[in-house]
C-alpha cells in the first residue's frame, strides 16, 4: 500500500470524501523475501454513507494495473486506469501504457469513452511522462512560495494517505474497524501493526 498505491487511495479519497471506517486485511501471500504486504482489501465506510472497497495486489500476473472506479447510485459507473503493463522501477524502467479513463457508464455519455481514452493516450505520446507531471509539480511549489499561496497538494494532504493505509495495518492488527480520525498510538511499538 505505501510503495505501489498511495497515489490510488489518494485519488479514491479525493473522489469520495471524508472517511468514517476502515476494515482491512494484509498478507504476504507470493513473495516471502520482501518485509511488506503484497496483497491488501479493506471496506472503507464514508461519512457521506458512501462505501468502497480497496484491493492491492503484487501478487497478479500481468503486470500492475492501478485503477479507481466509482460506481453511482443511479448505476453509472466511471474510472481511470493509472498505471497500466508493468511496475515502474525509477532509472531501471519506463511507464508503459497511459494512464486513462477506462470506465463510463454516465447515461448519454458511454460512446464517449473511446475518445477520451485516444484523447489521453496522444497526449501521453506527445510528452515525456517521466519528467512532464514532475516538473508541473515542481512549477506549482516554486509559484507558492513566490507567491505566497499554498501549493495545489499540501502536506496535510498527503497525511490524508498515510492515515488510510495506517487504519488498514491497525484493522488487521486489532481484527476490527477503525474509525477516523485516528488516534496516536503511544502504547504500540510495532508500527501499526506492520511488524
Amino acid at each position: 500500500m505505501v510503495n505501489q498505491a498511495p497515489h490510488q487511495l489518494d485519488i479514491f479519497q479525493w473522489l469520495m470524501g471524508p472517511i468514517d471506517e476502515v476494515y482491512g486485511v494484509w498478507r504476504n501471500l507470493n513473495h516471502p523475501y520482501i518485509e511488506v504486504e503484497d496483497t491488501a482489501v479493506a471496506i472503507v465506510k464514508f461519512k457521506s454513507g458512501a462505501i468502497g472497497n480497496i484491493i492491492v495486489s503484487n501478487s497478479q500476473k500481468p503486470g500492475i494495473y492501478g485503477k479507481v472506479h466509482i460506481h453511482g447510485e443511479n448505476g453509472a459507473s466511471i474510472g481511470v486506469q493509472t498505471d497500466g503493463g508493468a511496475m515502474f522501477i525509477a532509472g531501471m524502467s519506463s511507464i508503459t501504457e497511459p494512464p486513462v479513463n477506462d470506465l463510463w457508464s454516465v447515461s448519454g455519455e458511454e460512446k464517449m469513452l473511446d475518445q477520451w481514452v485516444k484523447q489521453d493516450s496522444d497526449f501521453f505520446n506527445s510528452i515525456n511522462a517521466m519528467e512532464h507531471y514532475m516538473m508541473l509539480q515542481d512549477e506549482d511549489f516554486c509559484d507558492a512560495i513566490i507567491n505566497n499561496r499554498k501549493p495545489m497538494v499540501s502536506g496535510e494532504d498527503g497525511r490524508v494517505t498515510v492515515e488510510l493505509f495506517t487504519a488498514i495495518y491497525r484493522s488487521q492488527r486489532d481484527n476490527q474497524p477503525v474509525k477516523f480520525p485516528l488516534f496516536q498510538e503511544n502504547d504500540q511499538f510495532d508500527f501499526d501493526g506492520r511488524l
